[in-house]
């Protein structure tokens, strides 16, 4: 959300899930999206509401642990007490990967947990 919405916006909502489809710049570009502009509202947002971040991890984009790692840091520099959930892929439509397998998300939830006070699997 662009700064401009997010001043009208802010006001006016009390909570907030935001989507961080990867925590990498070029996760983004393959969405057509802007990383540091999800960071932005992410920061903006938990400063007057109660933010709570899903990341959908897909096989072979974004379920690195350094990449999980790199997230759940940044995340808690802001409030360790923002909950993570940590979302199992299952591919539809036109995607392909496999669904996520489930000792990947675990991994994932335990690099969380060392950063972060409310890590959730989803999806499993």
């Amino acid at each position: 959300v662009n700064d401009c919405v997010l001043d009208e916006v802010l006001p006016l909502t009390d909570a907030w899930n935001i989507d961080l489809k990867s925590f990498n710049e070029e996760g983004y570009k393959d969405l057509k999206g802007d990383l540091e502009s999800v960071k932005n509202c992410i920061v903006r947002a938990s400063q007057v509401s109660h933010v709570e971040i899903t990341t959908l991890v897909v096989p072979g984009r974004n379920d690195s642990a350094k990449e999980m790692e790199e997230e759940a840091k940044w995340i808690a520099s802001i409030n360790p007490d923002i909950p993570l959930h940590i979302t199992r892929y299952f591919p539809r439509w036109k995607e392909k990967e496999e669904p996520t397998d489930i000792d990947k998300l675990k991994e994932l939830e335990g690099i969380a947990k060392k950063y972060l006070n409310h890590v959730f699997l989803g999806n499993i």
